[in-house]
């Protein structure tokens, strides 16, 4: 019998010290702070995000073999059928957006910023098959896209679902679909800095440091998963960045004022045709954009893909001037009519072929009037990379930060910063240019902005604030006053005959110099939920309380209240 009764004892025990260590992980995770607990989580969550960009990219080489193309003259390119791989890829995107839900096609980095900013980082589930398989062809298909597209949706797919299946508060699923962006940037240009960076600037645009240790432990996983697999390679180390004097730079200025031209160019004829095309059906969207790009690659197969052909002929030994002109004009439309037409990828890859190109155009006419410039064009088509993915991104330093990882080459920070200002400015102030991705959501209707007071509550989940101390009790009106009186100032729950939670007050009635018993029915959040979700409960009345329950409405956890709230939001911690 006593044998039993230690059993007992110890299974009792396990359960409490359980339950006591689950509640003190959830309550450091409801925390606007940094954790190990957060470290650790993002860190699981990067594995598994960069596992799937991995899987992703070992299909993607595997699928080029079989699609790229070696015909060199004209003839040989109207008879090769890789050459009419952009109308086949747009029927098997369509086909494949079949098979899904209308509610679940959007997808790309637009959208990722959405759910980012509105739904604390939850993307579907239901959206990442859509996204790996469709960019997948997009990008076998010589589409001109990028592959940080895929690499943003699934990497925030990944870590958020993982997350939510976790249970954890909204304000750490945030930071982990954060963290899951840039394992898979990361994963896909084995550029950790730059994925830090561009998730500050673009998806969270803001910086604090309990979001910065977890996102930079996830970049470095997806840098290391990507070196396990494909080895310590930088994309862009081939090309020849030679130091430029200083006597050079007021040339330098010049090339970007043309830089900032050719992004204010690019973004307004990108932002026209996706308005264009919003509410066209997307059969009659994806064909155009195949026949665009099938007739482009037809004359110009270099314009096609991601960006690498269109670099390879700016860093070419000879180049044309007036082809690379021509290229430029094709490279420009063929990303145009993909983006704007919704085919799935992102913009990175096509950005960085459209700023070689301007870069190298820049070099060869400053060449000609000045001909010391020539053994620097390999530096001038990385600033043009730069300033063009800056731009057009709003994202400078990540753009400067990424071209330094994948060229390997410290000399050009102070160039392609120099370059870079000037373009910013004319883009921006002289065209009145805009992030893409801002314009995009405007376009889809898609919220995004979010007010300062509600932005900070929502880093803190509800259990920061909550008070424990509360009774529950059962409706019966005789109890109910003498409970009240014993509860020595802690709040009182009544659940009532219709299992809803009512709130129990002694109210005075002046007039009458009594006293009443009042009820008034309380709203219920998980213990997951911000402290957001209760000022919104609470801000019409600007009064009353909130109940947080785990897991189910019986279950009731704590208890937080108007004047709770205030305090918070007065204190200036948000």
């Amino acid at each position: 019998m006593q044998l039993k009764l230690n059993k007992a004892a110890i299974i009792h025990a396990k359960r409490a010290t359980r339950k006591y260590l689950n509640n003190e992980f959830r309550d450091k995770l409801s925390q606007a702070k940094i954790s190990v607990q957060l470290c650790a989580l993002a860190l699981l969550f990067a594995v598994i995000a960069s596992s799937v960009i991995i899987l992703f990219r070992l299909m993607l080489v595997w699928a080029e073999q079989y699609t790229h193309s070696d015909a060199t003259s004209f003839n040989n390119v109207l008879t090769d059928w890789r050459s009419y791989l952009p109308l086949i890829g747009a029927l098997l995107i369509w086909l494949l957006s079949l098979l899904g839900s209308r509610r679940y096609r959007r997808m790309g980095i637009a959208y990722v910023l959405h759910r980012f900013k509105i739904h604390y980082g939850k993307v579907p589930l239901q959206s990442a098959a859509g996204q790996f398989f469709q960019a997948l062809i997009a990008l076998v298909t010589n589409f001109s896209v990028g592959r940080e597209g895929p690499a943003i949706h699934l990497g925030a797919v990944s870590a958020s679902v993982m997350a939510e299946k976790f249970k954890l508060p909204d304000n750490s699923v945030r930071i982990m679909c954060a963290s899951g962006i840039a394992a898979g940037i990361a994963a896909t240009f084995n550029a950790p800095l730059a994925a830090v960076l561009f998730v500050f600037e673009v998806i969270v645009r803001e910086y604090k440091i309990h979001y910065f240790f977890p996102i930079m432990l996830s970049a470095i996983c997806g840098a290391v998963s990507s070196q396990i697999v494909f080895g310590n390679v930088h994309e862009y180390d081939l090309i020849n960045v030679i130091r430029i004097p200083l006597d050079h730079y007021p040339i330098l200025l010049l090339g970007g004022l043309g830089l900032g031209c050719t992004a204010a160019l690019f973004n307004h004829s990108l932002l026209k045709v996706t308005a264009k095309g919003q509410h066209w059906p997307l059969f009659y969207r994806l064909l155009i954009a195949g026949s665009i790009t099938t007739l482009i690659g037809l004359v110009l197969p270099q314009a096609l893909g991601s960006g690498d052909l269109a670099i390879h002929e700016a860093i070419s030994e000879s180049p044309n001037l007036w082809f690379l002109i021509a290229l430029l004009l094709g490279k420009m439309l063929a990303t145009i009519a993909a983006i704007g037409f919704g085919v799935p990828g992102g913009l990175i890859g096509p950005l960085y072929g459209i700023g070689a190109l301007v870069g190298a155009i820049l070099a060869l006419i400053s060449s000609a009037l000045f001909p010391s410039i020539a053994p620097y064009v390999g530096l001038y088509t990385v600033i043009g990379m730069t300033a063009m993915m800056g731009v057009c991104l709003s994202a400078p330093l990540a753009a400067l930060v990424a071209l330094l990882e994948l060229t390997n080459d410290a000399s050009i920070i102070l160039p392609a910063m120099f370059v870079t200002i000037p373009a910013f400015l004319v883009a921006y102030q002289g065209f009145n240019t805009s992030s893409i991705f801002i314009k995009q959501l405007e376009i889809m209707g898609l919220e995004y902005k979010v007010a300062p007071m509600n932005q900070g509550l929502q880093k803190k989940g509800v259990r920061v604030l909550m008070n424990r101390r509360f009774v529950v009790v059962n409706d019966d009106d005789e109890l109910l006053l003498e409970v009240l009186k014993r509860a020595e100032g802690r709040p009182v729950l009544v659940r009532n005959a219709d299992h809803q939670i009512e709130m129990l007050r002694l109210e005075i009635q002046s007039f009458e110099d009594e006293t009443t018993l009042s009820r008034h029915l309380m709203v219920g959040l998980p213990d997951s939920a911000t402290l957001n979700e209760a000022y919104e409960a609470l801000a019409a009345k600007r009064s009353g309380e909130v109940y947080i329950y785990r897991n189910t409405p019986n279950n009731v956890i704590g208890v937080i209240s108007w004047a709770n709230l205030l305090q918070e939001i007065r204190s200036g911690q948000l």
